[in-house]
């Protein structure tokens, strides 16, 4: 069980605080992968919440992992995004506010076998294609456009 499961056992679906990452992969035409969640249909990066004892690269290299099969290589930040246009309610009535650091990833090896059962699936997206995602998170900083690190 994840460390956030035993706080909402005790919270029950109120809005909780969660710092997570995001990884920003792109392919050599610049289009972006996405990954689409099971449970909702939903669109977003690869993310997830960092874990106690987990730093930003490391979560993002696990959740990276465990939603795509690929092996990545964190290769700077490039943003932190949080506030109330952050905020997620879940299926199950489960309020979240998340604290989001952006990390642009390369692939590195072969895909691995297994996609963890919440990912139906994985697909990359030309800007002009880029469907409705979860998180508002700006398209210049998706698809790096700028050098500048964006805190939002």
């Amino acid at each position: 069980m994840s460390y956030l499961g035993p706080i909402r056992k005790k919270l029950g679906t109120d809005l909780l605080l969660v710092p997570s990452v995001a990884g920003v992969i792109r392919n050599e035409s610049n289009a972006l992968l996405l990954v689409r969640k099971s449970e909702d249909g939903i669109w977003g990066l690869p993310a997830g919440a960092i874990e106690p004892g987990e730093g930003p690269t490391q979560a993002v290299i696990r959740e990276v992992l465990e939603e795509t099969g690929l092996e990545v290589v964190p290769t700077k930040i490039i943003g932190v995004f949080g506030g109330k246009h952050f905020r997620f309610t879940y299926p199950n009535g489960d309020m979240v506010e998340y604290l989001v650091t952006l990390l642009e990833c390369v692939i590195k090896g072969t895909p691995k076998q297994g996609v963890d059962e919440e990912i139906c699936k994985i697909e990359y997206f030309q800007e002009q294609d880029l469907p409705s995602i979860a998180l508002p998170y700006p398209r210049d900083v998706l698809y790096g456009r700028g050098e500048r690190c964006t805190f939002n």
